[in-house]
C-alpha cells in the first residue's frame, strides 16, 4: 500500500514537472529599449539594455518584475509592463539563410546574423516566417537555427 502511494506520488510529480517545462511563458519587449536589471527593482544594476521585440522566457516572478532569461543564458529582471505575448525569435546561429519559400530549395534573400531580432508570422513544417520590421525584410527561416516562439 505504502510502495503504492508512494509510486503514485513520484508520477504525479513527474507529470507536473513536465508540464511546467512545457508551459513556460515567453515574452517580448514591447519598447523601443529597456533595461535588463540584476534584481526586480529600479535601484539594480542594468546588465543590458534589450530593443523591441527581443523574447525572452521567464523563470520566475516578484511582484511587478519578471526573472527572465535569453537565448545565451544570461539572467535578469524586467518589468512586466515592458513586455507583451506577441511572438518573436532571435537568431542563435553565426549565420542563417533567409528563404523565398519554407524548405531549402526556395531561393535565399538575405542573410542575418547572430542578434537579430524577427516577428514571427507563421510556422510551417519546421520553418518560420518571420519579418525584420527595420529592413523591411520578410522570408522564411529553418526553425532550429533560432530561439524565441
Amino acid at each position: 500500500m505504502i510502495r503504492k502511494l508512494i509510486t503514485n506520488a513520484l508520477i504525479t510529480l513527474t507529470i507536473l514537472g513536465f508540464a511546467t517545462v512545457a508551459s513556460a511563458k515567453m515574452v517580448a519587449v514591447n519598447a523601443d529599449m529597456i533595461n535588463l536589471r540584476s534584481g526586480p527593482g529600479t535601484k539594480y544594476q542594468v546588465i543590458w539594455e534589450l530593443g523591441r521585440g527581443y523574447p525572452l522566457k521567464v523563470i520566475g516572478s516578484k511582484g511587478k518584475w519578471y526573472r527572465v532569461v535569453d537565448f545565451e543564458n544570461d539572467k535578469g529582471w524586467i518589468f512586466k509592463k515592458l513586455v507583451n505575448r506577441d511572438s518573436h525569435f532571435v537568431v542563435k546561429s553565426k549565420v542563417i539563410n533567409i528563404r523565398s519559400g519554407a524548405g531549402t530549395k526556395y531561393k535565399i534573400i538575405r542573410q542575418a546574423k547572430r542578434g537579430v531580432v524577427f516577428r514571427t508570422l507563421e510556422r510551417r513544417r519546421g520553418w518560420v516566417k518571420i519579418r525584420h520590421e527595420e529592413e523591411n525584410v520578410e522570408g522564411w527561416v529553418k526553425r532550429d537555427l533560432l530561439w524565441g516562439w
